[in-house]
């Protein structure tokens, strides 16, 4: 028989209430007195993940799945708003969209309104498979120009049973009609001049040139197409809407894998964003709940409103006061998790 301090008696014992059986036991009290704590930790935190998921398979749970922003990655804000989600209970799931971040895809830096529409779709299936899912239960989250995507995803896919947005944007109406609708049928027709030739372009280099997947004009009236310089430093008198998106990609939440104020798409992804509106089937997303949310004062916020006069019921819209467009990727003071929490508790 082996014989144990009071101390090593103690352990044994709170080692068995946890769970342990006798060879994981004296594994451990191994690495104990051999020094090796590290060794022991892993062993503990082994047993403990055995444990939760022995746990987590005796019972099913609502999920929520969440992209976004568009030219973001999961670490970025759909990673925060994942992690709240978890601590209110919910399987929750950020990923990143095909072609970009972790994932999987070629040719990188290019988005597709239909593949990152089926994402959805692909993310649904990952996390109804798992033990401890009731796949029943499915929710989803979309930020920013993810937003049109989760809402195309629900209006077919009905595993899906409620669906929120956070500073939506169209990103389909976006590249393909301006800011607030601004363009003309003249700069529409230039702009797919340009990205008709540059398809050439490309077609005779081999490579995807990058370029600016939201075209403005130079005083001339000419599309200004170079990818992005992204300035060290914001410069004096920026666009507001420019400022606040150069602090969390620039500054506070720069990414090596975001697209965004780090690299640039490919210049001819704007054509099938083009091709294919997002967003056409937002009616069928009922009886199913939607939840709209966006800053007062986001630059944006039109794009929620126009969605939910399109939506059909159940359906609700949230103007946050004094909040922008960018503060609904991390601001938790504005960020109204607590009507995200009781949208989903009550339509999952």
């Amino acid at each position: 028989m082996i014989e144990r301090t009071r101390q090593e008696q103690a352990v044994v014992a709170n080692l068995a209430d946890a769970g342990c059986d006798n060879e994981q036991i004296e594994q451990f009290m191994d690495f104990l007195k051999s020094g090796r704590k590290e060794a022991g930790l892993s062993l503990l935190a082994k047993h403990r993940r055995f444990l939760l998921d022995c746990y987590h398979a005796e019972q099913k749970n609502a999920a929520i799945i969440v992209a976004g922003p568009f030219g973001a990655v999961k670490e970025q804000a759909a990673g925060l708003y994942a992690q709240r989600l978890a601590s209110m209970g919910f399987v929750s799931l950020a990923f990143d969209p095909s072609f970009g971040g972790e994932s999987g895809g070629e040719v990188r830096n290019i988005a597709s309104p239909d593949i990152f529409t089926e994402d959805y779709s692909a993310a649904v299936d990952y996390i109804g498979l798992l033990d401890y899912v009731d796949r029943n239960r499915i929710g989803a989250v979309g930020i920013c120009g993810l937003s049109g995507m989760a809402i195309t995803a629900a209006g077919t896919d009905t595993r899906i049973k409620a669906v929120a947005t956070f500073s939506m944007y169209d990103m389909s109406r976006d590249m393909s009609r301006g800011h607030m609708d601004y363009y003309t049928e003249e700069q529409r027709i230039k702009i797919k001049q340009y990205l008709s030739e540059q398809r050439w372009r490309d077609a005779e280099n081999g490579t995807y040139a990058l370029g600016n997947h939201e075209i403005g004009f130079d005083e001339a009236g000419n599309p200004l197409t170079a990818a992005m310089e992204v300035p060290e430093e914001l410069p004096e008198g920026a666009d507001p809407a420019f400022a606040a998106f150069f602090q969390y990609y620039a500054k506070r939440a720069r990414h090596p894998r975001a697209v965004n104020f780090v690299s640039s798409w490919t210049a001819t992804m704007p054509v099938s964003f083009w091709n294919f509106p997002l967003m056409t089937n937002i009616k069928e997303v009922s009886p199913r709940p939607i939840l709209l949310v966006a800053g007062e004062n986001a630059h944006s916020r039109y794009y929620s409103e126009d969605a939910y006069a399109a939506a059909q019921e159940p359906k609700e819209l949230v103007i946050v006061p004094g909040a922008d467009h960018v503060d609904l990727y991390d601001s938790f003071d504005k960020i109204p998790f607590d009507k995200l929490e009781t949208f989903f508790k009550s339509n999952l």
